[in-house]
């Protein structure tokens, strides 16, 4: 038990509580009486049996719980108004405190639990999407600090947009064809470098929309090659059957682009069966000219004018060859049908797909998707007229096996919350083990349909016992001028269309310590995929609800017993005092 965890508890049992603070709720004091036999308090083994028993937490000992009784003892001898002869032992008002301990009582594991010795098609991935903007798509700076902080988040798939600069003898990242500013590409990589793995150890995954000449195309092989240094990982093959492992890559940094090879070929070849990105996903559409891409209403003058021509020489083979080197996840975006491109022999390969295509892709031939992705990455990215920086439900993707499904970090709202929430999973190490149906076909030789009604797998039992700290984080008259906030709790399920459901709680008024006692039950057919979405609202007769928490957590995850949930603001930040008691039960 770390220092850190035992500072916290003491701070927090030698809290003098206010009057308003809630009294233990009836299924607590049934809990405290069964586990301590009836007695005025609980001993350390009597604890011990609780978190082993009730809470199933095998991994605490019997030194944990006599430390976790000497801080709670050390407290009282703290306070002014403790009992002339305490109790030696945890009284039921102490018990009742220390399940708000979220050190104690997480909702999930704070370790890495998963394999992580599969391929990396085997994951899901955090992935980002345009990750240099610092706001919406047309007219924000481009920066490193978004980068920065998606890393800190553990975000592990980062994707630049390379163009030549305004000289043409540097590179820049930028959203083409639009009005951000641009940042140099060393900064973003340099920045790269320093906040890789602070958040994770797992590999972090460049993926490289490229506008560039050959020239600048080994100008960008040189950089990526000194600033990354040994962190960098590449094959040493041209083959690559299957991807390398989370655990075999780690600490190590990944490029993902389309080879330059799709750079050398003029117009003419254009209906050629190579894959090459478009210049912008959900852009318009680029042609190939000599050297250089370049947008396909341009004309002669306009060439002359960019000092390019259809006559430029052949680019540089072995400078072209040093770049293609380090590419370690080939991609390509289809020209045509989706499904002619699902092709699963050969070297493996990553797939860009927008939200629509894959939406389409989905509806005609699921199963062909998912066979894709058991060995192959799909990534899948928002559609071009999300200008306000908004995202889709991520489900779209992950349902069919899609491994990298992009967002726009720099946003906020239900969607983004959904990937906060999924990627908390597994230690929040920035890759999620794909469930088994999404890896392997079954006996019958199926694969997994989302869109198939399957039977109950389990039932999920949630009960919202009470929440606090508003007071503690908000002003006295943020949610109400005039008198104390009426607060509900929203307990949502999103997975497999089946699995949907929406449930809420009474609202409580004027209590800024509001007690629901509710329990919902979610029958799960795929628990695998599921979210629970927990979010707390302060009821308004005449405007709209105003928001006071919210938080996103993986079933799959989920720990039984009683715990306390802390809750975010609407960007994912959690808030410093606000929690819930709550308790979880698989039927």
């Amino acid at each position: 038990m770390s220092n850190v965890h035992e500072y916290r508890m003491f701070k927090y049992f030698n809290r003098k509580f206010a009057v308003s603070d809630q009294s233990p709720p009836p299924d607590v004091k049934e809990l405290f009486s069964s586990f301590a036999d009836g007695a005025p308090a609980m001993s350390a083994d009597q604890l011990l049996r609780f978190l082993h028993d009730h809470q199933l937490e095998p991994h605490y000992t019997a030194e944990d719980s006599a430390r976790i009784l000497q801080n709670v003892l050390q407290s009282r001898q703290q306070n002014d108004d403790a009992e002339c002869d305490p109790p030696d032992g945890l009284t039921l008002d102490e018990f009742f405190r220390f399940l708000f301990l979220v050190d104690y009582n997480d909702p999930l594991k704070s370790q890495v639990h998963h394999d992580m010795n599969a391929p990396l098609s085997h994951y899901f991935i955090y992935t980002g999407h345009n990750s240099y903007l610092t706001g919406n798509q047309l007219s924000s700076d481009c920066s490193d600090v978004p980068i920065i902080k998606s890393l800190q988040r553990g975000v592990r798939v980062i994707e630049l947009d390379l163009w030549p600069n305004s000289t043409k003898d540097d590179i820049d990242v930028v959203h083409g064809r639009t009005l951000t500013a641009p940042v140099s590409l060393i900064q973003c990589l340099k920045s790269i470098k320093e906040y890789a793995f602070v958040k994770s150890e797992y590999p972090v995954i460049i993926t490289l929309e490229d506008h560039l000449t050959p020239f600048l195309q080994a100008k960008a092989a040189e950089m990526i090659t000194q600033i990354f240094g040994d962190m960098l990982y590449y094959p040493q093959t041209d083959l690559v059957t299957e991807f390398p492992t989370p655990e075999s890559v780690k600490g190590r940094i990944l490029i993902s682009t389309k080879p330059p090879k799709e750079y050398l070929e003029s117009k003419q070849f254009k209906d050629s069966d190579s894959e090459r990105e478009s210049v912008d996903e959900g852009s318009a559409s680029p042609c190939i000219i000599g050297e250089v891409e370049v947008d396909e209403k341009l004309n002669g003058s306009d060439l002359e004018e960019e000092g390019l021509t259809t006559r430029d020489k052949k680019p540089d083979q072995p400078s072209a060859f040093e770049y293609k080197r380090l590419i370690t996840i080939h991609a390509g975006k289809p020209k045509g049908p989706v499904r002619d491109h699902l092709n699963i022999a050969g070297d493996v390969k990553r797939l860009s797909l927008s939200e629509q295509e894959l939406e389409r892709a989905s509806a005609s031939y699921g199963s062909d998707i998912v066979r894709f992705t058991q060995k192959n990455i799909i990534r899948v990215y928002p559609r071009g007229t999300r200008v306000t920086s908004s995202n889709y439900r991520p489900h779209i993707g992950w349902m069919y096996g899609a491994q990298m499904v992009a967002f726009n970090m720099q946003g906020h709202g239900k969607s983004l919350w959904y990937m906060q929430g999924m990627f908390r999973a597994n230690g929040g190490c920035g890759y999620v083990k794909k469930p088994l149906f999404l890896i392997e076909e079954d006996p019958e030789n199926k694969v997994f349909d989302p869109k198939r009604t399957s039977p109950v797998k389990t039932t999920l039992k949630v009960k919202v016992y009470m929440g606090n700290g508003w007071s503690t984080d908000f002003s006295k008259t943020y949610f109400d001028a005039f008198s104390p906030p009426d607060f509900y709790t929203k307990v949502c399920i999103v997975g497999v269309p089946a699995d949907k459901a929406n449930k809420k709680t009474k609202v409580i008024q004027d209590d800024w310590f509001p007690v629901w006692d509710e329990e919902f039950e979610f029958p799960l057919t795929v628990p695998e995929l599921a979210l629970l979405r927990i979010e707390v609202r302060e009821y308004d007769k005449h405007e709209k609800d105003d928001f006071g928490g919210q938080t996103c957590l993986p079933i799959s995850e989920l720990k039984s017993g009683f715990r306390a949930i802390p809750l975010h603001d609407e960007k994912g930040e959690q808030l410093k005092s606000v929690k819930l008691l709550m308790r979880f039960q698989f039927t």
